[in-house]
């Protein structure tokens, strides 16, 4: 474990020598690639300010509940399509061709129906994650073996029962990463929301890296997807892979590092 740390730590630094070296070099303009340390001074400026913590927490606080919501919507109708035809050629084909949608897709409409508002956000969120999340429960629930159906049925398991004490716990595994595919997708959601809609109820990320383009100061956007880069990161390793990576070794789906 200490040495695969190590060893990325190593990586992002050199990674670090590069950019500076770049910037050094002077191969593209100090205005189109500044250095490291510029945008550090900034990240650091806007810290101390409380801007950068505020604006995370607006950010944060909408991905959570738009997030929450397309997986309270995303469940049932998942595991819907995984046992009933009728919504597997029904939903599941409208949820494969949507999944496909890019998220920014679905600004123009938010606009028009909820205006410039935290709703508009809210749906947008909504929209970029039930689609993935519905596609991976369906898929993970249809890879629980058949014999645990009717091993359980045997021993006299019917209906909800079936379904709350087989599929669901054997699906967790699928179920898990589903839900991490389906924040990714939400977190790239609030980010184009962001971007495009400016409202005063609440100033995110996004708004700061939309500000940063038209200011045409790259420090400020180079900085900003650093920041969320980073949350990204921490969200899926302090969450989702260590439970995901329990899931798999306790069913048996993992692999070995």
């Amino acid at each position: 474990m200490i040495r695969r740390v190590s060893i990325a730590v190593c990586f992002f630094i050199g990674l670090l020598l590069i950019w500076e070296g770049l910037f050094r070099l002077r191969i593209w303009s100090p205005v189109l690639l500044p250095s490291p340390v510029a945008v550090g001074a900034y990240l650091w400026e806007i810290a101390c300010d409380g801007i950068l913590w505020s604006a995370a927490a607006v950010t944060l606080r909408r991905i959570i509940l738009g997030y929450g919501c397309g997986l309270m919507l995303g469940l049932p109708l998942g595991l819907l399509c995984s046992r009933l035809n009728f919504f597997r050629d029904t939903l599941g084909l409208i949820a494969l061709g949507l999944q496909t949608l890019p998220s920014v897709c679905w600004v123009p409409l938010a606009l028009l129906w909820f205006g410039q508002t935290e709703s508009a956000m809210f749906f947008i969120v909504i929209m970029g994650s039930l689609w993935s999340v519905i596609i991976a429960i369906n898929t993970g629930v249809r890879q629980v073996p058949p014999i645990y159906v009717r091993a359980a049925r045997t021993m006299g398991s019917r209906g909800m029962h079936t379904w709350l004490k087989v599929f669901l716990p054997a699906a967790l595994p699928f179920i898990v990463s589903g839900m991490k595919q389906g924040w990714a997708f939400a977190w790239r959601s609030l980010m184009a929301a962001e971007i495009y809609v400016t409202i005063l109820t609440g100033f995110g990320l996004g708004h700061i890296l939309h500000y940063g383009r038209e200011l045409n100061a790259m420090e400020q956007v180079i900085g900003i997807m650093g920041v969320i880069l980073v949350i990204g990161l921490l969200v899926d390793k302090l969450f989702f892979s260590p439970v995901e990576s329990i899931l798999h070794r306790r069913w048996g789906t993992g692999s070995a590092d």
